[in-house]
């Protein structure tokens, strides 16, 4: 061993001193690889879990006389229930059966406070005309 000498080492201490030079950026992309994990988790199932949780509430609480939207966009008043399905009027004598799951969610009626009045329409109009002299 004692024959190997000075050049072993210098071999041994340069292989070293790499090992600790890429043990910073190996630490780095540890942490890299352990968070993107972390980040879809945060990203993409959790949002993905509360759609799915409200979308099973909304099913839940959904009766007859009840006025709907599907999947696909067919509005209509729930007028029974099936099982798993759901006897949907799309029309006057016009019932249609579908499936709970194919119901998007409840078609909300605008209240009274929510309709703009016939002043409020005059005010925007108003407005919109002044912006545009406005910008001349």
């Amino acid at each position: 061993m004692a024959s190997l000498g000075l050049p072993a080492a210098m071999h041994a201490l340069s292989i070293l001193a790499q090992e600790d030079s890429n043990s910073g950026g190996g630490v780095g992309q540890l942490l890299v690889l352990l968070l993107i994990p972390v980040a879809m988790y945060f990203l993409l199932i959790r949002p993905q879990r509360k759609r799915q949780k409200l979308q099973a509430s909304v099913q839940s609480s959904l009766g007859i006389g009840d006025e709907v939207i599907t999947n696909s966009g067919i509005f209509g008043i729930i007028t029974g229930e099936d099982g798993e399905r759901f006897w949907l009027e799309i029309d006057d004598d016009v019932q249609i059966q579908i499936a709970k799951a194919a119901i998007q969610g409840k078609v909300k009626q605008p209240s009274e406070a929510d309709k703009p009045t016939k002043a409020d329409k005059s005010e925007t109009s108003d407005d919109d005309d002044a912006e545009a002299t406005e910008e001349s």
